[in-house]
């Protein structure tokens, strides 16, 4: 038997960024646990990495096989690459295949927007986006689904990616500056090290941290951590694997107790204080992939 292959195209045209945001929404509100789930595997290579993402849940169950090779994109190729097997849960027979990096780039978006349905303001006048790549036009396209935008402008290293990205999303290019102005904010970066000063960020802010599945890699700092009420898929994952919240507990300035799980987020277990900056950080979980690749092959 010849399994089918669901291509980059045929995901995108399936499910929308609403969709696939409305599809995780649902999975957490019915019950799912993401604590409950297996880890993340890395294994490493001579140029990069594997990540090896099993999960399962009703009906269905699936492993992520994705490579990460920073020197990609100097290449001309794409730095991240795989596959996904979804499979019958009863059975363990496999059911498709799916393209591994285009599932990634609707899902993480799709995962950010569910947070931010809850965190963010109503009314969104200025996004800023850290970022020129997938992720980052992503999540363009994820927060316009669930808000009206008045306007969105993409920070980068590269200016003139950041030109042709910005483009093809309506968007300007800005600086970290616009961070003053923004209501809500969006890292979708490879980057390190935080990418602006904190104190720039506004009480009413919601940010979206999403490039690091890493506990000494950050895109936000110690300070915005401390000031905001901090939202995470899963607490313990993110004490091993996000460095915005492992770096900023070790440090002594974020209690690790006052974590919000996104679960508890989604079945309403918690006030959300509008007050201040509200963080959601995400390092990408197995359960995620599955949940999308799932609604996938039920429409296809």
């Amino acid at each position: 038997m010849t399994l089918p292959y669901i291509t980059a195209e045929q995901l995108a045209s399936t499910l929308s960024h609403l969709d696939a945001t409305r599809a995780i929404q649902e999975a957490l509100r019915r019950g799912l646990d993401p604590a409950a789930g297996p880890a993340r595997v890395t294994v490493p290579l001579r140029n990069g990495e594997f990540l090896l993402m099993p999960s399962e849940t009703s009906g269905f169950a699936g492993v992520k096989v994705l490579s990460v090779a920073p020197g990609n994109p100097a290449r001309g190729l794409k730095r991240i690459q795989g596959v996904y097997v979804l499979l019958d849960s009863e059975t363990l027979a496999p059911l498709a295949l799916l393209d591994g990096a285009a599932l990634t780039s609707l899902r993480t978006p799709a995962v950010s927007a569910a947070a931010a349905d809850a965190l963010a303001a109503e009314t969104i006048e200025h996004l800023v986006v850290f970022g020129s790549g997938p992720q980052a036009l992503g999540h363009v396209a994820a927060m316009r689904a669930i808000r009206a935008i008045e306007r969105v402008t993409l920070v980068a290293r590269d200016p003139e990616r950041a030109e042709v990205a910005a483009r093809t999303v309506n968007a300007r290019v800005g600086t970290t500056a616009d961070v003053a102005s923004a209501q809500l904010v969006v890292c979708a970066t490879t980057a390190r090290t935080p990418l602006f000063d904190s104190g720039l960020v506004r009480d009413d802010a919601c940010l979206i941290a999403v490039g690091s599945h890493e506990a000494d890699a950050r895109e936000l700092d110690s300070a915005i951590m401390a000031r905001s009420l901090v939202v995470v898929e899963d607490r313990a994952t993110a004490l091993r694997e996000a460095g915005e919240v492992a770096m900023p507990v070790e440090e002594g300035v974020l209690n690790p107790e006052t974590l919000v799980s996104l679960r508890g987020l989604m079945a309403d277990e918690h006030t959300v204080d509008f007050s201040r900056p509200r963080v959601f950080t995400s390092t990408g979980m197995p359960w995620e992939d599955l949940v999308i690749a799932a609604e996938v092959y039920r429409r296809s």
